[in-house]
């Protein structure tokens, strides 16, 4: 029987990728068991989705705290209270204390919807339409001190069309976001990541049913994990 490594899920708004990272777990895709879904915010969806699927969901105000580092107190204990190995970040919309970073050194992990280190922070998807790129995508990377800075474990290529809005090209990220992260995290599962300065190498095997590729179907090239 395969690990099921302990994950922590934290968000902030509607969890279209915790509900593509329920869907992989229970679909025995993902060798992982979420033990706990944590927001800052009340009416986040997320924290619906997670108590749908009987997962324990949790909710604390960041206004109530005097700095960001005492919130992030709170929240570690909390997912340390929950046995949580590895921290997933899912359009959770605060910056992190490097406090937090530290207490899960190398043991969280954010999807981001450019193709790093191209358009960090908000509205990635905005920003690679509004600067006319012709290609753009969206990036699993482990969290560091600097913003969407981490070193990357798995990118997706999204093609920019000329009559793209912002939501269009959102949607077709989100759709890359949804098959890779649940790649990211079981490849984290199976040992198979190790950082090595500012990359992650992925140490190759026969997975079997896991093999996928990492972006979609390039011609001339096919590229598996």
């Amino acid at each position: 029987m395969n690990r099921k490594v302990p994950i922590g899920v934290l968000l902030s708004g509607s969890g279209t990728n915790l509900q593509a990272i329920i869907d992989a777990i229970e679909q025995d895709r993902l060798d992982a068991e979420i033990r706990t879904v944590f927001s800052n915010r009340e009416n986040a969806y997320g924290l619906t989705r997670a108590r749908n699927h009987g997962i324990s969901a949790a909710v604390i105000d960041h206004r109530g705290f005097a700095s960001r580092e005492d919130y992030d107190r709170v929240l570690v204990e909390h997912l340390e209270g929950q046995g949580v190995e590895l921290v997933v970040l899912a359009g959770f919309m605060r910056l992190l204390s490097p406090f937090f970073i530290h207490s899960f050194a190398n043991r969280i992990i954010n999807i981001h919807p450019s193709l790093s280190p191209a358009f960090p922070g908000l509205h990635g998807q905005r920003q690679a339409s509004e600067y006319g790129v012709r290609f753009t995508g969206c990036t699993v990377h482990f969290v560091s001190e600097g913003c969407d800075e981490g070193p990357i474990i798995i990118q997706a290529v999204v093609p920019v069309l000329p009559d793209d809005t912002e939501e269009t090209l959102t949607q077709r990220i989100l759709v890359q976001e949804h098959r890779i992260y649940p790649r990211a995290i079981q490849l984290y599962s199976e040992g198979r990541l190790v950082i090595e300065g500012r990359k992650v190498r992925v140490i190759r095997g026969d997975v079997g049913r896991s093999n996928v590729m990492v972006n979609p179907p390039i011609p001339g090239r096919s590229e598996t994990l």
